[in-house]
């Protein structure tokens, strides 16, 4: 999440400088509901300390109103199409979802 955090920033920032106006907060969708809880949950807790930082810098950033965490379930997660092997169905469905289409299938 602190990852994808960053590269908003920066996508933010991109579009800001070429006079885009991006609304505020943007949305950063995650499939784990530990990790949005521990981002949202002011409190630490002794299994959280090697991730603390980036807790931190996320946190700060929902505070300041720059991003909203949602969760997406994980049969739903569209970056799997870009991270994992899927099968033929898999692939369909989320190419489907993201509105891409075979210029090549016969109509």
């Amino acid at each position: 999440m602190a990852q994808s955090t960053c590269e908003l920033i920066w996508i933010h920032q991109l579009l800001s400088e070429i006079g885009l106006d991006s609304s505020l907060p943007m949305k950063l969708w995650c499939d784990n509901q530990a990790a949005i809880y521990i981002a949202s949950n002011p409190v630490f807790h002794e299994r959280t300390k090697h991730i603390e930082v980036d807790c931190h810098f996320i946190r700060e950033k929902i505070q300041q109103n720059f991003i909203s965490t949602n969760h997406v379930k994980t049969g739903e997660q569209l970056a799997d199409f870009f991270t994992k092997a899927l099968s033929g169905p898999r692939i369909d469905y989320i190419c489907n979802k993201m509105g891409m289409i075979n210029i090549y299938a016969p109509s």
